[in-house]
Formats: C-alpha cells, structure tokens, sequence
C-alpha cells in the first residue's frame, strides 16, 4: 500500500486555509482598527493564508521532482508553512520600516538552510521497508 497522501487532501486542505486566511485577512483590515489584538490576528491570519496558498503548489513541486526518500505529508506541510512563516516576518519587519534587500535575502537563506538540514537529518534516519 502507498504511504503518499493523496491530491485531494493538499489541495482540500490549502483551499480551507487560504480560504480562511484570506477572507480573515481582508475582514481584520477592513474592519478593525491596528491595535495589539487585530495586529496580532493580521499576522496569524497572514501565515494562515500564505501557507495555505502554497500548500498545493509545494505539494505539485515534490509531485514533478521526486526525492529519495520519498517526501511524507508532514514535509510537505512543514515547507508549505515555512512560506507562510517568512511572509509574515517580512510584514512584520516592513511594518517596524527595517526590511530591506539583504535583510529579506539573509533570512530566505536561513529558512532554506534550516530546511535543508532538516531533510539531510531526516535523510539519514529513513530505512526502506
């Protein structure tokens, strides 16, 4: 029996929530003043929306260039919401007027870092069955 997950449940799951991202977002802009509880909630919802926009789109990518070992749900949900994670700091770090170039560019290269480690950690524990 394969282990992958199926089509439907990436592409169910990131319409849900880019769905509820997106409909959020536009709700606390709309119609909230930026105290600390609605700015709070923006960011929430922002990672929200983010990562359920690019859930399907990293799940096609692992779909169209597979990897040995092959990529679980977790993987791809875990990259799916590591766009969603460097948006909002880079909202939130534009929001306090310190954002530039190299700032953004120093911290995409940490997260892909990071994830890059992660997979060559989880490389090394897979055993095939």
């Amino acid at each position: 029996m394969d282990n992958k997950p199926q089509h439907a449940t990436f592409i169910g799951l990131g319409l849900v929530m880019a769905f509820l991202g997106w409909a959020g977002l536009a709700l606390v802009v709309q119609y909230t003043l930026p105290t600390l509880g609605p700015r709070w909630l923006f960011f929430a919802l922002l990672v929200l929306a983010l990562s359920g926009t690019s859930l399907p789109v990293v799940y096609f990518l692992h779909i169209r260039f597979p990897s040995t070992p092959p990529v679980e749900g977790d993987v791809v949900l875990r990259q799916s919401i590591w766009f969603g994670v460097y948006g909002g700091i880079l909202a939130w770090l534009q929001m306090g007027r310190v954002l530039s170039l190299v700032l953004g560019l120093v911290l995409l290269g940490i997260f892909i870092l990071i994830e890059a480690l992660l997979r060559i950690w989880e490389r090394s524990r897979w055993k095939p069955k």
